[in-house]
């Protein structure tokens, strides 16, 4: 019967790629699912349509543009109770009286012709949002556009207020069904809709059917279904291949696992781009191209994927080509390697020119110069040593290609998408978030600290994409309403309107009408100097949900980019009027020319937005650098996703190289700074020109797109570094001075004891934002085995608040706080041990001394990380602690509310909680409200 269905479903789609008329090419699809009706009309012309479909509130001016693309609808047909009920009762599919008409009383079918092939997402979910507005049921939508289908349905909810209206929320699309030659997994969601199924599986009315859609349409399943497929992937390749002992301690073979896993996951959506020929992935490609191809051998993973990672992708096009035999070359991991492997190695290097160098550090190969010598590491042991060769690396062949039981087959089951889902708008796929789910719980595989669990974790331990959102808006909106200031001193509606501004719904309204010229613009200088951090990064939800709501605000408040602009261009010209030495100068003012031509190029995307806000604002701190390896790949992703590739050679293929974030994602424990002393050490004034020089190599660093720019620069960090220690060592000692000038920022496999902010990033009066999700561990964790310990966290002298048997988070709470500026705000989500347990008390009474509380929400009722685990969300602002008083009140609320506390028992149940009688045990929350 599914072989059936799948057949069908492909005829119908085939016939929509001919010439048979739109309603009825669209009605042979909705049949094959099991959707038939005769009631149907004729739109007439799509002026016709929309004279005849008329809202209560009119569209706007807005609305109404997104309908100049149709350029023919057609009504395929409404689907009532009595269209159902007849065949259904027929069959005998369920023996109740008939469909339920519910509050939904029918579902109506549109179709719609597009005048071009390829629209963005968000155009086509507004567009649906605005379809739906002008009827009264469920409206499901068939885009037609170019050579592919587009299905979309929206989640309608009762109004609170008015149960004869609806709230139109979010968008789902099945996007880019190819009308020919379909994707599998597009097949298989289209057969999961058939309406026999559904009515079998308990759907007995509209409302149930309009349920069932969205769990169908669910990328929660998705996401769960294919990490549970890829981890058991993971751990076959994790007992099958072999590494080169990359010196960072147990889980070795583990964290090399997921580089590969990386790497292959961001090539593959590259290839979703057309980046990358999928040929390259096929067995067919891998016996044709090696002279002697075998299932078991590594010749696939040395010849083509190493090639491709290091060679291709990290090396400019007309740079590309073979090793020779001088020691230079041999060390150059630029270049092409494993000739002897390939039957043709020239026609292999000429289809690998049809890929556009990339940058940005994925692909830098991790072994040094000195490689297999006296000091020297192989990590990826890129090499054409054939001594080595069988001795440290093994990667067979069958784990990538196999047909079934290879990585590669399992991402063709899966339809990827380059674009990040969002609250507003989703696309049945694996997005770039997807990466974060996966590689945390992959992360937690061989974490001491989790490991023992993290073999039945199934995404338990990646911050939900609802808490993220949450914490970031409130965060953002409170440190904005203190930066920026509204035209009305004192306006009672600043922050309803901020929140407005950062509220992913409201992008059906034009946000940005709420605010004046003068508002607009002080919001976007707010914005451009807004610097966030997050202490326990991972994989970068955080950063990346900060990233995405900056980018919309900005969206909303300078559409044109026009302010924005002109704030780069501002604070370019500053730093190229401040540049010293020639090459800084040079540096500087290429830099202000870019900014130039950055917005020239990319006018009417969110490159710039989200370029200078990474360059900028942006910055995140793990102790693992596989996971810092990994939130830079999410950003890498976010700025791909607004190119457009073209094909010509010589520019890349349209293709900007990415920026080196590796000043701004380091591996370094968050918890240990460098101490005071060391501190007033680096501000003497010899120390403080050569951090000044250092700095400055790192900000051209960001840029730099060439390996020899790249080189060039890293050469300088270090001798700078090495001259440090020298002026150091004379007054501090080598011991100190090794430990501060030892660090490496290019190092992708180092993890520094320490993290200082103004050594790291150049930040030294503190972020606007601390934001994350710390660890969960009690400090009477055995040391053995960890990476962190109890005693070299109490040795740390700038701690006020461990006390007792404290929990990781504790430290992390403080620290975060005094990493603020004066007036920062700092958000984590804890466990909520930290309101009723005898270890916290230390830090309640110290917050409450030293910080303005502005609120807290409990998740007593969501399972977040661990069923034995409940969490808080608080909110600190970096005030006087005596505002805290008993008159003023504190938002203390179940995750999710909004409203403030409005009964007096509320209140008193507030004041109680920070304000306890002497002789209770608990200070700080006595009770969830």
């Amino acid at each position: 019967m599914i072989d059936d269905l799948t057949r069908k479903i492909s005829e119908a789609l085939g016939a929509l790629a001919g010439e048979i008329p739109l309603r009825e090419g669209a009605k042979s699809l909705l049949n094959a699912l099991g959707y038939t009706s005769n009631r149907t009309a004729d739109a007439g012309t799509v002026g016709d349509f929309l004279e005849s479909f008329r809202p209560e509130k009119p569209l706007t001016d807005k609305q109404r543009r997104l309908f100049d693309d149709w350029r023919k609808v057609e009504i395929v047909f409404q689907v009532t109770d009595d269209e159902i009920e007849l065949p259904t009762n027929q069959r005998g599919l369920f023996d109740g009286p008939g469909f339920d008409r519910g509050r939904a009383k029918s579902f109506l079918f549109l179709a719609v012709d597009m005048q071009s092939g390829a629209y963005p997402r968000a155009h086509l979910a507004e567009t649906m949002r605005a379809v739906n507005r002008l009827f009264r049921m469920p409206v499901i939508v068939l885009f037609r556009h170019g050579p592919a289908l587009t299905l979309a349905a929206i989640h309608r909810r009762a109004h609170k207020r008015d149960d004869n209206r609806d709230v139109l929320e979010k968008v789902t699309l099945v996007k880019d069904i190819r009308l020919e030659n379909p994707h599998r997994a597009h097949i298989e969601i289209l057969a999961d809709l058939r309406l026999r199924d559904m009515v079998e599986a308990g759907v007995h009315s509209f409302d149930d059917l309009h349920v069932k859609w969205e769990q169908v349409l669910d990328i929660e399943a998705l996401n769960k279904r294919f990490y549970k497929e890829l981890f058991e992937w993971f751990e076959r390749a994790v007992e099958e291949c072999r590494f080169p002992n990359d010196g960072a301690g147990d889980g070795c073979a583990q964290r090399h696992i997921i580089r590969l896993i990386t790497r292959l996951l961001f090539i593959w959506f590259l290839k979703e781009k057309g980046l990358v020929s999928e040929d390259l992935f096929e067995e067919r490609f891998a016996r044709e191209c090696l002279k002697d191809y075998k299932p078991g051998s590594t010749g696939y993973y040395r010849a083509v994927l190493q090639n491709l990672f290091f060679a291709t992708l990290n090396t400019e096009i007309d740079r590309r080509a073979f090793s020779t035999e001088t020691r230079a070359s041999h060390r150059d991991f630029n270049k092409y390697r494993y000739r002897s492997l390939l039957q043709d190695p020239e026609s292999f290097v000429e289809k690998l020119k049809q890929v556009p160098f990339v940058n940005g550090g994925l692909f830098d190969c991790l072994d040094d110069f000195a490689a297999a010598g006296e000091g020297g590491r192989r990590i990826d042991a890129f090499t054409d040593n054939v001594e080595t060769q069988g001795q440290d690396l093994y990667v067979p062949a069958r784990l990538l290609l196999g047909e079934p039981g290879g990585l590669f087959a399992l991402f063709r089951d899966y339809k990827f998408t380059v674009e990040e889902n969002t609250p507003l708008d989703r696309e049945v796929a694996l997005d770039p978030e997807l990466l974060g789910r996966v590689f945390e719980n992959l992360l937690a595989a061989y974490n001491p600290e989790t490991r023992k669990t993290a073999r039945k974790a199934t995404g338990s331990y990646y911050t939900p994409r609802l808490v993220v959102d949450y914490m970031v808006g409130e965060v953002l909106v409170a440190a904005l309403a203190e930066k920026a200031h509204p035209s009305v001193p004192g306006d009672e509606f600043w922050r309803d309107r901020l929140h407005y501004l950062l509220n992913w719904e409201n992008s059906r309204a034009d946000a940005g009408d709420f605010f004046e010229a003068a508002e607009a613009k002080s919001l976007v200088q707010a914005i451009a100097g807004l610097r966030v951090l997050d202490p326990a990064a991972g994989s970068g939800a955080f950063p990346m949900g900060v990233l995405h709501r900056l980018t919309l605000a900005l969206r909303r408040l300078d559409s044109s980019n026009a302010l924005w602009e002109d704030f780069q261009k501002e604070r370019a010209g500053q730093a190229a009027a401040a540049a010293i030495d020639t090459a800084d100068k040079a540096a500087r003012d290429a830099a202000l020319l870019d900014v130039s031509r950055i917005f020239e190029t990319y006018k009417d995307s969110d490159y710039g937005r989200k370029l200078y806000l990474i360059q900028n604002g942006i910055f995140g701190v793990d102790l693992q650098p596989i996971a810092c390896q990994i939130a830079k790949l999410r950003f890498f992703i976010s700025l791909v996703v607004e190119q457009d590739a073209h094909e010509d050679p010589t520019d890349n293929y349209g293709i900007r190289p990415l920026p080196n974030l590796e000043t701004r994602f380091v591996a370094a424990d968050a918890l240990i700074g460098l101490g005071t002393a060391r501190q007033e050490i680096l501000r003497s004034d010899a120390v403080r020109q050569l951090e000044d020089r250092l700095r400055r190599v790192r900000e051209r660093y960001f840029n730099a797109r060439t390996r020899i720019e790249k080189l060039s620069l890293r050469s300088e960090d270090a001798r700078i570094r090495t001259a440090l220690a020298q002026e150091l060592e004379a007054d501090f000692g080598p011991d100190d001075a090794r430990t501060i000038t030892a660090w490496d920022p290019y190092d992708h496999s180092g993890c520094a004891g320490w993290f200082d902010p103004e050594w790291m990033f150049g930040i030294s009066d503190g972020f606007d934002i601390v934001i994350g999700n710390p660890p969960y561990v009690r400090a009477d964790f055995p040391d053995d085995g960890h990476q962190r310990t109890r005693q070299a966290i109490l040795e740390h002298e700038e701690y006020e608040t461990l006390w007792e048997k404290w929990d990781l988070f504790i430290p992390f709470i403080e620290r975060g706080y005094k990493m603020l500026t004066k007036g920062g705000f700092t958000t984590m989500i804890v466990s909520d041990a930290y309101c009723h347990s005898k270890y916290a008390q230390k830090s309640q009474n110290w917050f409450l001394k030293n910080s303005k509380i502005i609120r807290l929400d409990f998740l007593s009722k969501i399972k977040i990380f661990d069923a034995a685990v409940r969490n808080v969300i608080y909110l600190f602002h970096n005030e006087n602690g005596e505002q805290n008083r008993p008159d003023r009140r504190v938002h203390i609320s179940e995750f999710g509310a909004t409203d403030n506390l409005r009964t007096d028992e509320q209140r008193n149940l507030t004041h109680r909680a920070f304000f306890p009688e002497e002789d209770e045990g608990i200070r700080f929350v006595i009770a969830t409200v």
